[in-house]
């Protein structure tokens, strides 16, 4: 299983944020969607960062509610670990696992198509899990 099938089940919108969006707006547009983090974009539409709620209430801890006047580029994460699409799910696993993150933007050909979670893939690995037990059982009854 490759992070592809789960983009053709999830589809490949992404919520994009301008990186010069306020933090304020930032917020309001991952609470409009009901996500936890959304790809930051230059003017060219360029990949430039990622933004996660995490990060939002680490500059409101600092700064407090100045914080929200703050520019997503001041925020978010620049060093972007991206995937391909032919990445098998174990192995993005390992990878936000050992870079201890949580999205994984998948990128074809330097284009974005898409975004993963690690709950996307650890739903796709537990139900994978529960069909090869269902076949088992189903297996073992038959013989």
């Amino acid at each position: 299983m490759k992070l592809i099938n789960i983009l053709q089940d999830k589809g490949g919108n992404v919520v994009t944020l301008d990186a010069s969006a306020t933090l304020l707006e930032a917020a309001e547009v991952l609470d409009d969607k009901k996500i936890g983090a959304a790809v930051a974009v230059d003017s060219s539409g360029r990949l430039v960062g990622v933004l996660s709620e995490r990060d939002i209430v680490r500059r409101v801890a600092r700064h407090g509610k100045d914080a929200l006047e703050m520019s997503v580029s001041e925020a978010m994460t620049r060093e972007v670990i991206t995937a391909t699409p032919d990445l098998s799910i174990q192995q993005g696993l390992e990878q936000m696992t050992d870079r201890r993150i949580r999205h994984l933007p998948v990128v074809s050909e330097g284009e974005l198509i898409g975004i993963v979670s690690i709950g996307d893939l650890v739903k796709r690995r537990i139900s994978a899990a529960e069909a090869e037990a269902e076949a088992m059982k189903q297996y073992i009854h038959a013989g």
